[in-house]
């Protein structure tokens, strides 16, 4: 085994054995071997064997094979045994490998085992980390839901004895009334009804009113417009809270409640521009056709682009003499949605022209501004026609509306009067500028811009109007009455009350019904606030989440005077809304109603809605509506109000009441098949028996009814019959070219972002005439497939804009192409420098959608679009295009910074470095909001050395740039040079405006808060009460967003009822009109309708009658106000003795004419004086409330601050002590109303001497102060935040400290 064998080769070379043994060398074997062949050979070379040869030759022959045969067999065996040796060896080594093999595989497998052990054991540690972080979440979340709970239940209990209190108030004032009207009543505690009666209205609210004289009369708007002066609550020593409103009687919540129930009957007042547009009718005849040429050529894109810069759309429609006949209804329609109605004339006038001419300046002649232009030739007179027409308009116009411009000359020279006519009008009369302001928009635009609050009045617009068009909409056959006594009925239940959804199939009617209950609630509960939102169609603006809560925080804070310290971060958008709903529902003496429509239409709304499924305040209601079908589960549990498929009654009445509308009469057999055809789901829900009604007619002219009945049955949804009703139309048009614009016009709807305007689509189709527009819209819109908002046309319904993408867009496979067209449009707008809002919400959209990222980025580039964005609070959106592109917040500060250094070389005029001014603080502002102030100080910066260097040091454009810096110097803490800042902005706008301006008191607001943050609490309070008195002042001007239009457009229609002869109703109105100018600080006018008000109450009524005091108490509050005390006195002493002769002697109403009369003598310093008539005023508020209602402590203290200034101190302590035991009792510890209370209580403590007591009075007062402080900059922490679902934007957060 220990040797290898070899072979020798016939050539004598030795051959190896490669299989040899262990350790073992290569041998030769010595044996001989000898070739074969030879030995044959040598056998036969003797020739054939021959028999009988000698034995000796054949045993050599045998004896010499066997020898090789052993020598074969020898290395046979040897060969044998090396390859047993070989295989032995290979299996040795393979069990050698296979034992290896099994080693590693064990080493492997416990690699594993250890591996799979720890991967276990940390996915174990990681659930059971998250497991306890959840447990801590929800344990935080259930203690602070039974903290709310707690507290609701505790607010509720106070809120049942308080109306128990009301309620026992209630009976004894109807006592109190019945012994005033002769009925002998036992009772021991009557009091009088009064002015200021307490009732509980439907939904359980305190509602406040007076009757003016008659006692028991129904309270209306008139009877409770009563003047008051500028003093509010009790006269405190030191700190006095101010102004209570114009309503005499009240307090300020109840007069912001009566000013918000005024606003919110907006919807019921036509408004000047028909859905934001201008639309200017011209009624033209053939001998004017040339100046109506010019105009149409020269000044109409004048007009155009300053509406649009302006935010409105601009709209010429006018009907050719040849075609208007074939327009009747269309006209009519135009004259009705118009603006401004001008009529051009000479000689002669058309039937058509007639026509017009009576409809818009006869008839309709309130509904629009209207313009005649007469052209006259020297030397001759008027036809006939011409002077009958003007006969009829200078009858009809009465209070001489009609603008008239007499013209000799040229027809240029008639063009460029009509232009600057209309110039004027458009923006006097339609838009609300002053004169001063008509050839200055910039001003204007300035000072809207200049509040920290940015925010969209094109949204609030579009949420007006689409709850316009809900309340017009005919209801009454869709029996929804039963479904708004149920809703009254879930709102009344006791609190605490989750959301009140209202669910129904697509088409059901939900929309209606909330208009409709609002609406109604609206009239019914005049102290409600409601805050409504429709959400339109998703991707929309609409159905943005954090515009939503923004604009419904926005409405929220505006109803309480108070607008300031709202975040622009998304994330905290959301969050802050239920801190202060929280807050302010505690202000606010009625109930708070939120409605929110189609919310399943919100993307990811059970997230961003997630503040709904904490519990709400005790006065505030959430109403949303949702489709049956994809609401979440997890709403499902909350109170339900389901809307049914139409009954065959209601489905027949619906029919009906449209069929008589055009003349129609369905006979029974077709009645038959209505009502057949509707019974399933699909086919009688409101919309769908609507659409039938409307599609069966409005039938094309070659049609029957029947046929139009046959069509419709075969439509199985409201699907197949929006897309039947396309067909239908498409095919009722007379020619090609309406129909391709037709479809046009709906697919570039649909492609769009919130759609597109009438004035747009006359530019994307040159060939396409007004009057073809105009018929084609009244079409669409009666089949309710589009509408118009806002001067967008859009879809009625999602299923209409569905129905247009199968039927035209190939199931939106083409949506693309339109798109592009849109794209194109807006890119020509842009680079003609034309950045209206229009381009700044469509374009960036548009090339997002077709996934256009370059040219996305060099849209968001464009300085203006990105500005146009950012001021109009579109934060979110320019945020999701710029991740969209890939930049962060970083990179896209430096884009920016790059494009503006870049326009800033190409600047050179004054007005191109005020528009880049103007961009460098929208950038700093920006990047502030983003929470980068140190990348924001640098524009801001640049933003004030142009203003300084281009405008001058004290332009007003100067303090805003300041004011921006000073806040970026507040997130850093840096208090001092804010301070320093805010002052200069401060005297810089007080120079500009004068000291009562809204930019004035924003500063003041500034420093407040600034002062605040430092502890200055003093200083804060001063210049805090200082910005309510100027907020109150210019509100009462300007009103709410559209208030100041809305107080002077009623004040004219109350004004048309006061023609007549003298009534005391006119005399009511007359009243309410002085009211109504007082609220727009109109005080010449306010004088002019309260003194004929009262001379005509004196003449119908009575000098002595209660009604007469009303109106001297008003005039007395008025001339207060414009600081003639004399004969403010003088009136107030007049009313004081009427109402004494009038009312019982314990009168509420008496006590309220002595306490404003007490407190003219008190400002005139006739303390003595005044001191009876506050302790009248006391015992008669005793009486009538009694003695532990906040009114009787307010009269307490009243009289306490006149014998403190009288300096007897002994007499004012009780009454301080009494007044503050009662406020406590009845508001609450913590009330502000206690803090004032306590800290007169310490100036008498300090100025008795008592020192201790006035320390310990005066850190209690501070600490409610402290309280209340917390309330206004938001600091408090949220008891309703659903912190870790809100959405959130990439990038660091901003600094904690950030200005809210």
């Amino acid at each position: 085994m220990g040797t290898a064998s070899s072979l020798v080769s016939p050539g004598g070379e030795v051959i190896e054995d490669g299989y040899g043994g262990e350790g073992g060398e290569a041998c030769e074997i010595p044996v001989e071997v000898r070739p074969k062949a030879r030995l044959l050979r040598s056998s036969f070379r003797r020739g054939p064997r021959v028999i009988g040869a000698s034995f000796k030759s054949t045993g050599s022959v045998d004896l010499e094979y066997t020898a090789e045969y052993e020598r074969l067999r020898k290395e046979y065996e040897i060969f044998r045994v090396s390859k047993n040796n070989e295989v032995a060896s290979m299996q040795r080594k393979e069990a050698k490998l296979d034992e290896e093999n099994k080693r590693l595989r064990a080493e492997l497998q416990a690699l594993q085992k250890t591996y799979q052990k720890i991967l276990r054991e940390k996915e174990g540690a990681l659930e059971a980390k998250y497991q306890a972080m959840e447990r801590a979440a929800n344990f935080e979340h259930d203690r602070d839901k039974v903290k709310r709970q707690f507290k609701i239940f505790r607010e509720t209990k106070e809120k049942e004895i308080q109306d128990l209190l009301r309620a026992k108030r209630d009976l004894e004032a109807k006592l109190q009334q019945l012994q005033t009207q002769g009925f002998h009543v036992y009772s021991p505690n009557g009091s009088d009804s009064d002015d200021n009666q307490t009732t509980v209205t439907a939904v359980g609210t305190q509602c406040e009113y007076w009757t003016g004289g008659v006692l028991g009369s129904e309270p209306s708007m008139g009877s409770m417009m009563q003047l008051q002066q500028t003093f509010r609550g009790p006269e405190f020593a030191h700190s006095l809270i101010d102004v209570e409103g114009p309503f005499a009687n009240v307090s300020r919540d109840d007069w912001d409640a009566a000013v918000a129930s005024l606003l919110q009957v907006s919807p019921h007042v036509p408004q000047a521009l028909w859905s934001n547009t201008v639309r200017c009718y011209l009624i033209s005849t053939q001998d004017t056709k040339a100046e109506l040429d010019i105009f149409m050529k020269k000044h109409s894109l004048e007009l155009r682009q300053m509406c649009e810069c302006l935010g409105h759309f601009y709209l010429n429609v006018c009907f050719p003499e040849e075609t208007a006949a074939s327009y009747i209804t269309e006209r009519i329609q135009e004259i009705e949605k118009s603006s401004v109605c001008v009529l051009l004339l000479k000689s002669t006038v058309t039937s058509s022209v007639v026509e017009d001419c009576e409809e818009a300046f006869v008839r309709n002649l309130d509904g629009h501004s209207l313009v005649l232009y007469l052209r006259t030739e020297e030397g001759s007179s008027l036809t006939e026609p011409i002077r009958e027409l003007l006969e009829k308009v200078n009858t009809a116009d009465k209070a001489a509306k009609v603008k008239v411009v007499d013209h000799s000359g040229f027809a240029e020279d008639g063009a460029n009067l009509i232009y600057a006519q209309l110039k004027q009008l458009i923006k006097q009369e339609l838009l609300g500028f002053e004169a001063a302001d008509v050839d200055s928009k910039d001003s204007v635009i300035d000072e809207e811009d200049s509040g920290d609050v940015l925010w969209d009045l094109h949204d609030e617009q579009e949420q007006i109007e689409s709850y316009q068009q809900a309340c017009s909409s005919t209801t009454s056959q869709l029996g929804f009455q039963k479904y708004i006594d149920r809703l009254n009925d879930m709102i009344a239940a006791p609190p605490p009350t989750p959301p009140l959804l209202v669910s129904g199939g697509p088409g059901s009617g939900k929309s209606l019904l909330l208009s409709k209950w609002i609406e109604l609630q609206q009239k019914q509960s005049p102290s409600t606030l409601f805050l409504y939102h429709f959400v339109g169609r998703p991707l929309s603006t609409s159905s943005e989440p954090v515009l939503i809560i923004k604009r419904l925080t926005v409405k929220l804070l505006q109803h309480f005077w108070f607008i300031s310290g709202l975040t622009m971060d998304p994330s905290k958008t959301l969050e802050k809304f239920p801190r202060w709903l929280e807050r302010l529902s505690a202000r606010h003496q009625g109930n708070i109603i939120i409605i929110i429509d189609s919310i399943d239409q919100i993307h990811q709304a059970e997230r961003h809605m997630k503040w709904l499924i904490d519990p709400l305040p005790v006065n505030v209601r959430v109403v949303v509506s949702v489709n049956v079908e994809t609401c979440p589960q997890a709403w499902r549990l909350w109170p339900t109000l389901h809307l049914d498929p139409l009954s065959p009654r209601e489905v027949k009445s619906v029919v009906t009441a449209e069929c008589q509308g055009v003349g129609l009469k369905l006979t029974k057999d077709q009645e038959k098949k209505l009502e057949r055809h509707c019974r399933s789901a699909s086919t009688c829900n409101a919309l769908y028996v609507t659409l039938l009604a409307r599609m069966i007619t409005s039938g094309r002219s070659d049609w029957s009814l029947e046929k139009s009945l046959e069509q419709c049955l075969q439509c199985q949804d409201t699907m197949s019959l929006y897309c039947l009703a396309l067909k239908t139309m498409l095919n009722s048009l007379d020619t090609d070219t309406k129909r391709h614009v037709m479809k046009e016009m709906l697919c570039l709807v649909f492609a769009s972002h919130n759609g597109v305007s009438e004035s747009e689509v006359l530019d994307l189709f040159p060939e396409l005439e007004l009057p073809v527009l105009s018929f084609l819209l009244h079409n669409l819109n009666r089949l309710c497939i589009t509408t118009l908002r806002c001067g967008l046309i859009s879809f009625q319904h999602l299923q209409a804009g569905e129905a247009v993408r199968l039927e035209f867009l190939s199931g939106g496979s083409s949506s693309a192409s339109y798109r592009e067209k849109l794209i194109h449009y807006f890119n020509q707008q842009l680079s003609q420098d034309h950045v209206t809002w229009r381009v700044a919400d469509e374009l960036p959209w548009l090339l997002q959608q077709q996934e256009e990222r370059i040219k996305l980025q060099l849209c968001l580039l464009n300085l203006f679009v990105s500005q146009n964005l950012y001021k109009r609070g579109h934060f979110t959106e320019l945020l999701a295009h710029w991740q969209y592109v890939g930049k962060d917040k970083t990179s896209m500060a430096t884009e920016y910074f790059d494009s503006l250094k870049h326009y800033e070389k190409s600047c050179e005029s004054e007005e191109d470095m005020t528009k880049l001014a103007n961009l460098y603080e929208t950038l700093g502002r920006f990047l502030k909001d983003l929470g980068l102030p140190s990348q924001a100080v640098a524009p801001l910066q640049r933003s004030l050395e142009i203003r300084e260097t281009a405008l001058d040091p004290d332009h007003p454009s100067v303090a805003r740039s300041l004011h921006q810096l000073a806040g970026v110097y507040v997130q850093w803490k840096k208090y001092g040079n804010a301070e320093q800042l805010y002052k200069q902005a401060l005297e810089i706008s007080e120079n500009a405006y004068g000291a009562e301006h809204p930019s004035v008191a924003r500063e003041l607001e500034s420093l407040a808060v600034l002062y605040q943050k430092q502890n200055k609490y003093e200083q804060a309070e001063k210049l805090k009460k200082r910005s309510v008195r100027i907020h109150q002042k210019t509100a009462r001007q300007k009103g709410h967003m559209y208030g100041f239009t809305l107080l002077r457009r009623r004040a004219l229609q109350l004004e048309e009822l006061t023609l007549g002869k003298d009534s005391a109703d006119s005399a009511k109105t007359l009243n309410e009109l002085g009211v109504l100018h007082y609220l727009q600080n109109n005080m010449d006018a306010a004088k002019v309708f309260l003194t004929r008000s009262l001379e005509m109450r004196q003449r119908v009524l009575g000098p002595d009658h209660p009604d007469c005091a009303q109106s001297l108490n008003n005039l007395a509050a008025l001339h207060t106000e414009r600081r003639e005390y004399e004969t403010a006195e003088d009136m107030y002493e007049r009313a004081l003795e009427i109402r004494k002769k009038a009312l019982s002697p314990d009168h509420p109403s008496l006590a309220y004419t002595l306490k404003h009369l007490a407190m003219l003598y008190k400002r005139r310093g006739k303390l003595e004086k005044a001191v009876p008539l506050y302790e009248l005023s006391l015992e008669i508020r005793e009486k009538s409330f009694g003695p532990k209602h906040p009114s009787v402590a307010t009269a307490l203290v009243n009289l306490a601050v006149v014998y403190c200034q009288l300096k007897k101190h002994s007499d004012a302590l009780p009454l301080y002590e009494r007044a503050l035991k009662v406020y406590e009792n009845s508001l609450g510890r913590s009330h502000p109303r206690v803090g004032e209370t306590l800290k007169n209580l310490a100036v008498l403590s300090y100025e008795r001497g008592d020192f201790e007591m006035a320390a310990e009075l005066y850190k209690r007062a501070m600490e409610i102060k402290e309280a209340e402080t917390s309330l206004v900059c938001g600091n408090a922490p949220s008891r309703h935040s659903s912190s870790g679902d809100t959405f959130s934007v990439k990038g660091p957060a901003p600094p904690a400290h950030a200005p809210r």
